[in-house]
């Protein structure tokens, strides 16, 4: 699962960094925004599902 997420964050992150080059105007804008919300989700599940190390509390 994790493995996946990490492949998910990585896509969506090159992904976004490409759509300034491939689109202009709104299309760049919406693709930009919802590859943005997959870079997102994809990073608070990965935060949700970090091992908690109980030596540190």
């Amino acid at each position: 699962m994790k493995a996946l997420l990490w492949f998910v964050l990585v896509c969506s992150l090159l992904f976004n960094a490409t759509t300034s080059l491939l689109w202009s105007g709104t299309t760049q804008m919406a693709l930009s925004v919802v590859s943005g919300l997959i870079f997102l989700g994809s990073a608070f599940t990965l935060w949700l599902l970090r091992e908690k190390d109980p030596q540190s509390s």
